[in-house]
């Protein structure tokens, strides 16, 4: 089976629910089991939500918006995340120690853990941030 859907976000922490159900409905399209559905839309809204929290960090209010790109050929899943917030430093980005017991901050770990390649690409539309994960399903 092959798709490709994309939806674009106002960049909030308000959107992060409609980021779930849009890629809930792109998963229910495809035959997955169901704990594996809840670990993609898992990664997805953490992706989403460091754009919010890191690459909007100190803007208080924004029209900006973000888009997400669920991809499915051959078997091989692309999820691509396009923003116009800070540039991120890919050697900057890790999660913060497991043994540090406290809320927060083991969103990439959880997405390295789900996924099987997380990178982030120069992107020539514009965007200034696009991170794309991938898993063979």
């Amino acid at each position: 089976m092959n798709l490709s859907e994309s939806k674009d976000f106002l960049v909030s922490s308000g959107s992060l629910k409609d980021v779930r159900t849009f890629s809930r409905e792109v998963f229910d399209k495809i035959n997955l089991p169901q704990d594996q559905k809840d670990e993609l839309v898992l990664a997805i809204a953490e992706a989403a939500q460091n754009i919010v929290k890191h690459g909007y960090k100190g803007v208080e209010e924004t029209s900006d918006r973000m888009e997400i790109k669920i991809s499915l050929e051959d078997n091989n899943l692309e999820i691509g995340f396009y923003d116009k917030g800070k540039e991120v430093v890919p050697g900057n980005v890790q999660h913060r120690k497991l043994d540090d017991i406290k809320p927060g901050g083991l969103g990439t770990f959880f997405i390295k853990q789900i996924m099987d390649n997380a990178v982030f690409k120069k992107d020539q539309k514009g965007w200034v941030n696009h991170l794309v994960l991938t898993k063979k399903i």
